[in-house]
């Protein structure tokens, strides 16, 4: 077989494969027991009819087909790995000629890896703002506790913002009330939000058996985001009581006697969680720093696909959240193009960030061990809120494996990249990044994990395989 390969552009090449025809008799032959045991021909047994009396009844060309459907992916992937090349997507193939007897030419197109000049990595200098926790912060926090401690009470007058009412509300469609979206009894918060649109307005200033219709949109269902008529009504009012901040409530609701040793032990659960939200924003900045060292063409295609795929993700957040695009733009004061454009700059950031990440886990010869799969498969499972035995299992199963894989290289990688740079606050001062993991990930060190056990030795097999398959014809996890 001969292969050569033209590029297209710095992303996208072109292979020109020609295979003799003598390499196509293990496939002509497979071919032709293939259709044996397809077709019935009087006088032969099943499986058993020569290949003569396949190519009158069948016709050559048939077997043929059957052959260099068989063909075209093995010595696509020959030509990959002789020309040293790393697909990003499924192949557009040609066959350019063929004749029985004669030379199989075909041509494949695909998505590359761009090659990368890496720029130096080692010291890279960054910023990220100053660790602040203000009073306002702490005074926020107390509140929150202080309110898991508080108690209601009725009382005889309209309710108010941040009173509790017990409420009983149905949506009206076309004068039959929708399924699913009725409720009584509840108590709700005025003001807290996450309900329909428009209820916390309507609550206002109603007294306990007193209602109000209003109109709104269904924010769940299989009607999201129809109109409706919201009837609502409430049968009590009650107001919110909170404790007094003093000693006898720091007994109460911590291990302190004085509020002094309560308000001081928020304040360093602040500080902590807001170094831990500055080390996230130091491995960030490094990155930033080093995507401008260095220009990378990105795969139009893998952009697209990335794309589509984070905007379906954010709509369909919005829509278990019940809140629709044009209320999050109007949030966030953003413009549908600006938040295209802001879309766009982050997706091509994050593709160009795992072609330079993947290069360099593989310059500092960097690899996975079955723990650190282990504790990365808890994680993400923790992240998406599912068990993570059965999180394990999924990805076993479906073969998303070497996506995690990659996903700790990549994070590996970074951290090598953190571990050197110089990383100072607004102040001047510079940030220990004590918090960022050896995969790249932010938060205290974590207890030792296991493989489910069913799969620990298909984990480890895959570990050592996906270090050695560079030439794999599956593109890169998206992150």
């Amino acid at each position: 077989m001969k292969s050569a390969v033209e590029n297209l552009s710095p992303t996208r090449a072109k292979l020109t494969v020609e295979v003799p025809f003598e390499e196509l008799k293990p496939s002509l032959d497979a071919a032709y027991k293939k259709i044996a045991q397809q077709i019935n021909i009087p006088g032969f047994r099943r499986g058993k009819v020569p290949p003569m009396v396949i190519d009158r009844q069948v016709g050559r060309g048939t077997v043929l087909d059957e052959a260099i459907n068989e063909v075209l992916p093995q010595k696509y992937i020959e030509a990959l790995q002789a020309n040293d090349l790393q697909p990003l997507a499924q192949p557009d193939i040609e066959v350019t000629k063929f004749e029985d007897n004669e030379t199989l030419e075909f041509t494949a197109e695909v998505d590359v890896k761009p090659t990368i000049e890496l720029p130096s990595y080692e010291g890279i200098e960054a910023e990220v703002e100053d660790v602040t926790v203000a009073d306002d912060d702490v005074d926020e926090q107390v509140k929150a506790l202080r309110e898991r401690f508080a108690t209601l009470t009725d009382v005889e007058r309209p309710a108010a913002d941040g009173d509790f009412v017990v409420l009983d509300l149905k949506a009206v469609k076309d004068g039959e009330v929708v399924e699913g979206a009725e409720v009584s009894g509840m108590s709700y918060q005025v003001g807290r939000g996450g309900m329909v649109e428009g209820l916390d307005e309507a609550l206002v200033g109603l007294s306990a058996g007193e209602d109000k219709t209003f109109s709104s949109e269904l924010v769940g269902g299989d009607q999201v985001g129809e109109a409706v008529e919201i009837q609502v009504s409430i049968s009590q009012v009650q107001e919110q009581e909170l404790p007094d901040y003093d000693d006898e409530f720091a007994q109460l609701a911590s291990e302190f006697d004085t509020i002094e040793e309560l308000s001081a032990d928020v304040r360093e659960r602040l500080g902590r969680g807001k170094r831990l939200e500055q080390a996230a924003a130091a491995r960030d900045a490094v990155l930033e720093v080093l995507l401008e060292k260095v220009s990378v063409p990105l795969p139009e295609s893998m952009v697209t696909d990335e794309l589509n795929a984070r905007r379906q993700n954010i709509e369909q957040q919005l829509g278990q959240a019940g809140i629709s695009m044009e209320k999050y733009l109007e949030d966030e004061e953003q413009t549908v193009e600006e938040f295209e454009a802001d879309l766009d700059r982050r997706v091509r950031d994050a593709v160009a960030a795992q072609f330079i990440l993947d290069e360099i886990a593989k310059k500092e010869e960097l690899g996975v061990d079955q723990q650190e799969l282990s504790g990365h498969l808890v994680r993400r499972a923790q992240q998406s809120g599912q068990d993570p035995q059965e999180f394990a299992n999924h990805m076993f199963e479906h073969n998303h494996i070497p996506e995690m894989v990659q996903e700790i290289l990549r994070g590996k990688a970074l951290a090598a990249i953190v571990e050197t740079a110089v990383v100072k606050d607004a102040s001047g001062n510079v940030v220990e990044l004590k918090n960022l993991r050896p995969d790249g990930t932010i938060g205290e060190p974590e207890p030792e994990v296991e493989a489910p056990a069913a799969e620990a030795d298909e984990a480890a097999e895959v570990v050592e395989a996906d270090e050695a398959a560079e030439e794999s014809d599956e593109a890169p996890a998206q992150s």
